[in-house]
């Protein structure tokens, strides 16, 4: 069986729920970033051992969450022995303005994985750009390099769309399955 793990930051609730939906559809584990930017207890054994790992974050100031950022740097432990070289990799975030630079953030992610000698999925969704296109539907944020919410600053966690909840689980769909052609 393919293990997949989604590790994240999520400062209001919105990528959480993201994270929840991406876990959702590749059924994995979900893997916290706590507000002082660090893994639960037994976390890095819990990547280690995963086949792939699916990384979010909010996108604050054109980037990762500094939560985030203190996690990745922290991964140069097992940077150094090359321990997550091959596995999958995928990127996910939310911000509150439709664009909001979330390609950076995803660029941030991808930049990670492949330090770590990883193999990057993206979306695989076609983005939802016709003249009859609602903002509700899957993809409508138009993403192909990693799944992408917009949640307006006044608005919970609670009221996320679910055209955004659901490309996040379609990609998580998508990475499991990717993760376990390579595990084959």
């Amino acid at each position: 069986m393919t293990k997949v793990v989604v590790v994240y930051h999520s400062g209001y609730g919105h990528t959480q729920r993201m994270a929840q939906s991406v876990a959702d559809g590749a059924g994995a584990e979900l893997l916290a970033i706590d507000a002082e930017g660090n893994l639960p207890e037994g976390g890095w054994e819990t990547l280690a051992a995963a086949d792939a790992i699916i990384m979010g974050s909010p996108t604050y100031m054109g980037t990762v969450s500094w939560q985030f950022k203190k996690f990745a740097d922290a991964s140069s432990k097992p940077w150094f022995s090359q321990q997550w070289k091959d596995k999958v990799f995928a990127g996910f975030t939310n911000s509150a303005t439709m664009n909001g630079d979330k390609l950076s953030t995803l660029h941030y992610l991808f930049t990670l994985a492949m330090q770590h000698s990883g193999i990057w999925v993206g979306t695989g969704l076609m983005p939802s750009n016709s003249k009859a296109a609602q903002r509700n539907d899957v993809n409508y944020v138009g993403s192909f390099s990693g799944a992408m919410a917009q949640s307006p600053s006044d608005a919970g966690a609670n009221e996320m769309l679910p055209g955004d909840l659901e490309t996040a689980k379609l990609f998580g769909q998508r990475v499991a399955a990717t993760a376990a052609k390579f595990k084959a």
